[in-house]
């Protein structure tokens, strides 16, 4: 039995064909931007339950944006259990998510920082980082996940204020959080960023969203040469599809969401826990020679 915070565990190391695994046709839903895993169907998988920690972060401190749901939830609480005391940011109206990770961040007994706020705004980015900062005593990894994406199947129908919305999002954002945060980052810190499978292979309806994807990792791999002097490194992560709020709440269409992850060879969109180890390993001095890569996690499609 469960309660209203956790699913069932559906991640098991070595169950790529578990009948338990959500696969399509799933039902069909919407939600309004931008969107609660809480209120999917069915709900996403963070590991509330399934991931197992080592320690191998820990004393690191961490800031992850869209750490609410999603991928930036399921890192979030793999960085909690592997050790991390760990800040998220996200919108006000994703409150209801984040302080179920939040709460399951305290209960590893680290360090929890909750910071609303809309990225899109310069000067809250240089707060977020400031306040990380002052309530982690530090920073150790910078996770730049937080994204937006609106599908539009006619580039004369995309507004200019949906694709400001996308450019600032996923691109300004991550530049200036990045400009504040390294001042505060030393030899051996780690900067992530969530890119997309996107970058390699963008979809007709996607058009702002692949551009911005694509950006991602052009900015992770220029910033591995200019900050390796520092012994900083910087690292995307192009996740194919995933079960998360950004595609019930305007990121594909209804009938695309019933069939999410379909084409995929495994048959199924990948749940966030499953990719929350790659995370783990680029913030982990495991991965002191790992710089200006990019990691795929497709279920089988490739980049």
């Amino acid at each position: 039995m469960t309660d209203e915070t956790t699913p069932d565990p559906i991640f098991r190391s070595g169950a790529l064909h578990d009948p338990d695994l959500p696969r399509p046709e799933f039902p069909a839903q919407e939600q309004a931007w931008p969107g609660l895993a809480a209120d999917m169907q069915p709900r996403p998988d963070h590991g509330e339950k399934s991931y197992r920690g080592t320690g191998r972060l820990a004393g690191k401190r961490a800031l992850i944006t869209g750490g609410d749901s999603g991928i930036g939830a399921a890192v979030a609480i793999a960085y909690a259990r592997e050790g991390a005391d760990v800040a998220i940011n996200y919108l006000p109206d994703e409150q209801k998510d984040a302080d179920t990770i939040i709460d399951l961040i305290k209960a590893e007994g680290r360090t929890a920082v909750a910071i609303p706020g809309d990225i899109r705004d310069e000067d809250f980015c240089k707060s977020l980082v400031r306040q990380a900062v002052e309530g982690l005593g530090g920073l150790d990894v910078l996770v730049n996940n937080a994204g937006h994406q609106q599908f539009c199947e006619d580039l004369t129908d995309l507004s200019t204020e949906s694709f400001d919305a996308t450019i600032k999002t996923n691109i300004y954002a991550p530049f200036w959080i990045t400009k504040a945060a390294l001042p505060h980052m030393e030899n051996g810190a780690s900067i992530i960023m969530t890119a997309s499978v996107q970058a390699f292979s963008p979809s007709e309806i996607l058009v702002d969203y692949a551009l911005t994807k694509a950006a991602n990792v052009a900015f992770a791999r220029s910033m591995a040469k200019q900050l390796a002097p520092k012994g900083i490194r910087a690292n995307a992560v192009c996740p194919g599809p995933y079960w998360t709020p950004l595609q019930v709440s305007g990121g594909q269409p209804t009938d695309a969401v019933q069939t999410h992850g379909k084409k995929a060879p495994l048959g199924r969109p990948g749940q966030p826990v499953e990719i929350a180890p790659i995370y783990v390993l680029l913030a982990s001095d495991e991965a002191s020679y790992i710089t200006g890569e990019y990691f795929g996690s497709t279920g089988g499609k490739g980049l």
